[in-house]
Protein backbone atom coordinates (compact mmCIF):
# COMPACT_ATOMS: atom_id res chain seq x y z
CA UNK A 1 0.00 0.00 0.00
CA UNK A 2 1.41 3.28 -0.69
CA UNK A 3 2.40 6.16 1.58
CA UNK A 4 -0.24 8.56 2.31
CA UNK A 5 2.25 11.37 0.67
CA UNK A 6 2.66 9.19 -2.44
CA UNK A 7 -1.52 9.79 -3.04
CA UNK A 8 -3.33 11.93 -4.98
CA UNK A 9 -5.36 14.52 -3.39
CA UNK A 10 -9.31 15.04 -3.69
CA UNK A 11 -11.15 17.88 -2.66
CA UNK A 12 -14.49 17.88 -0.92
CA UNK A 13 -17.00 20.46 -1.50
CA UNK A 14 -18.62 19.63 1.87
CA UNK A 15 -15.76 20.37 4.09
CA UNK A 16 -13.76 22.57 1.28
CA UNK A 17 -10.32 20.97 2.78
CA UNK A 18 -8.00 18.16 0.88
CA UNK A 19 -8.22 15.09 1.49
CA UNK A 20 -6.09 11.72 0.78
CA UNK A 21 -8.10 9.80 -1.90
CA UNK A 22 -7.40 5.88 -1.98
CA UNK A 23 -5.65 3.68 -4.57
CA UNK A 24 -8.03 2.29 -6.70
CA UNK A 25 -7.12 -0.50 -8.42
CA UNK A 26 -9.02 -2.13 -11.45
CA UNK A 27 -7.61 -5.68 -12.41
CA UNK A 28 -9.35 -8.00 -15.41
CA UNK A 29 -8.64 -10.68 -17.51
CA UNK A 30 -9.19 -10.11 -21.59
CA UNK A 31 -11.52 -13.11 -21.67
CA UNK A 32 -14.08 -12.04 -19.37
CA UNK A 33 -16.39 -9.52 -21.16
CA UNK A 34 -17.63 -7.70 -18.32
CA UNK A 35 -14.43 -5.79 -17.91
CA UNK A 36 -15.35 -3.16 -20.15
CA UNK A 37 -18.78 -2.21 -18.34
CA UNK A 38 -17.04 -2.43 -14.64
CA UNK A 39 -14.29 -0.18 -15.58
CA UNK A 40 -17.51 2.12 -16.68
CA UNK A 41 -19.41 1.98 -13.83
CA UNK A 42 -15.99 2.69 -11.29
CA UNK A 43 -14.79 5.46 -13.70
CA UNK A 44 -18.36 7.01 -12.77
CA UNK A 45 -18.41 6.11 -9.37
CA UNK A 46 -15.00 7.82 -8.99
CA UNK A 47 -16.74 11.39 -10.85
CA UNK A 48 -19.28 10.88 -8.33
CA UNK A 49 -17.12 10.71 -4.96
CA UNK A 50 -14.95 13.46 -6.64
CA UNK A 51 -11.95 11.47 -7.44
CA UNK A 52 -10.00 11.54 -10.68
CA UNK A 53 -10.79 8.37 -12.63
CA UNK A 54 -7.80 8.75 -14.52
CA UNK A 55 -6.11 7.51 -11.34
CA UNK A 56 -7.38 4.26 -11.40
CA UNK A 57 -4.53 1.34 -11.69
CA UNK A 58 -5.51 -0.62 -14.44
CA UNK A 59 -3.77 -3.52 -14.42
CA UNK A 60 -4.74 -6.62 -17.63
CA UNK A 61 -3.86 -10.04 -15.67
CA UNK A 62 -2.58 -12.42 -18.71
CA UNK A 63 -1.07 -15.65 -16.99
CA UNK A 64 -2.08 -17.58 -13.72
CA UNK A 65 1.20 -17.02 -12.33
CA UNK A 66 0.82 -13.29 -12.55
CA UNK A 67 -3.20 -14.05 -11.07
CA UNK A 68 -1.35 -15.72 -8.34
CA UNK A 69 1.08 -13.07 -7.88
CA UNK A 70 -2.26 -11.08 -7.43
CA UNK A 71 -3.96 -12.86 -5.42
CA UNK A 72 -6.57 -12.74 -8.28
CA UNK A 73 -9.94 -13.98 -7.12
CA UNK A 74 -11.07 -13.19 -11.15
CA UNK A 75 -12.40 -10.39 -13.44
CA UNK A 76 -13.19 -8.03 -13.20
CA UNK A 77 -11.63 -7.05 -9.73
CA UNK A 78 -11.90 -3.70 -8.06
CA UNK A 79 -9.54 -3.05 -5.15
CA UNK A 80 -9.66 0.53 -2.88
CA UNK A 81 -6.41 0.47 -1.03
CA UNK A 82 -5.51 -3.23 -1.66
CA UNK A 83 -8.94 -4.16 -0.04
CA UNK A 84 -11.45 -6.03 -2.53
CA UNK A 85 -14.70 -3.94 -2.51
CA UNK A 86 -16.82 -7.46 -2.64
CA UNK A 87 -14.81 -10.41 -1.19
CA UNK A 88 -15.34 -13.33 -3.14
CA UNK A 89 -17.10 -16.00 -1.48
CA UNK A 90 -14.94 -19.45 -0.03
CA UNK A 91 -14.71 -22.24 -2.32
CA UNK A 92 -15.55 -19.68 -5.53
CA UNK A 93 -12.58 -20.70 -8.47
CA UNK A 94 -9.84 -18.00 -8.53
CA UNK A 95 -7.70 -17.18 -11.29
CA UNK A 96 -8.20 -16.44 -14.84
CA UNK A 97 -12.10 -16.76 -14.24
CA UNK A 98 -14.92 -14.30 -14.57
CA UNK A 99 -16.67 -13.64 -11.54
CA UNK A 100 -19.51 -13.83 -10.26
CA UNK A 101 -21.31 -10.87 -7.93
CA UNK A 102 -24.86 -11.10 -6.02
CA UNK A 103 -26.22 -7.44 -6.28
CA UNK A 104 -28.06 -6.10 -3.82
CA UNK A 105 -31.42 -6.82 -5.43
CA UNK A 106 -30.00 -10.42 -4.94
CA UNK A 107 -29.76 -11.01 -9.10
CA UNK A 108 -25.79 -12.84 -9.85
CA UNK A 109 -23.95 -10.54 -12.15
CA UNK A 110 -20.80 -10.78 -14.00
CA UNK A 111 -19.93 -7.28 -12.30
CA UNK A 112 -20.38 -5.74 -8.91
CA UNK A 113 -23.56 -3.86 -8.60
CA UNK A 114 -22.34 -0.06 -9.07
CA UNK A 115 -24.13 1.15 -6.25
CA UNK A 116 -21.65 -1.05 -4.54
CA UNK A 117 -18.64 0.27 -6.11
CA UNK A 118 -19.43 4.32 -4.81
CA UNK A 119 -20.41 3.18 -1.22
CA UNK A 120 -16.95 1.48 -1.08
CA UNK A 121 -15.61 4.42 -2.34
CA UNK A 122 -17.29 7.09 -0.48
CA UNK A 123 -16.77 4.35 2.50
CA UNK A 124 -12.94 5.09 2.41
CA UNK A 125 -13.35 8.58 2.04
CA UNK A 126 -15.03 9.25 4.59
CA UNK A 127 -12.85 7.34 7.37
Amino acid sequence: MPSSSSRRRAFSAADAGPRVSPEVEFLWWSECPSWERALADLRAAMVENGLDPASIVEREIASEAQAEAEGFPGSPTIRVDGADIAQPAEGMPRGLVCRVYLRRDRRVSPQPDPLDVRDALAARLSE
